[in-house]
């Protein structure tokens, strides 16, 4: 039983050396017509080799300016003329008109609200004043 188990194991080891080198083929194959030998991981991105100054000027972030989004609150003024309109509205209704997910209006909504534009009553919400 032990002359069999060595010699599966020998077969084994012999056929990953053969799947080893045609590896090795397809990837120096690839990387004549590509031009680049990719490696294990993620794919490079196109622009990979772009300057940081470039990606900067496409971004348009300056050094030392906060990350995300800019404070421009169009869907909060979206979601505040809906509630003018038609006071007691839900956040999934003004989801629904939105187009959106409601669970981003569980973000905004408290906001208004702590900003004095809209008050709730119950489920629904109101405009303030």
């Amino acid at each position: 039983m032990a002359g069999f188990v060595d010699s599966t194991v020998k077969e084994i080891d012999d056929r990953l050396r053969e799947l080893k080198d045609e590896v090795s083929k397809l990837e120096a194959a690839r990387s004549a017509l590509v031009g680049t030998r990719r490696g294990p991981g993620r794919p490079r991105a196109a622009r990979a080799a772009a300057s940081t100054t470039t990606t900067r000027r496409r971004t348009g972030r300056r050094p030392g300016r906060p990350r995300g989004r800019s404070r421009g609150g169009t869907r909060a003024n979206q979601a505040l003329e809906l509630v003018r309109s038609q006071p007691g509205i839900t956040i999934p209704q003004i989801a629904e008109k939105m187009g959106i997910e409601p669970n981003y209006l569980y973000r905004v909504m408290p906001r208004l609200l702590s900003d004095g534009q809209v008050k709730r009553e119950g489920q629904g919400w109101h405009p303030a004043g």
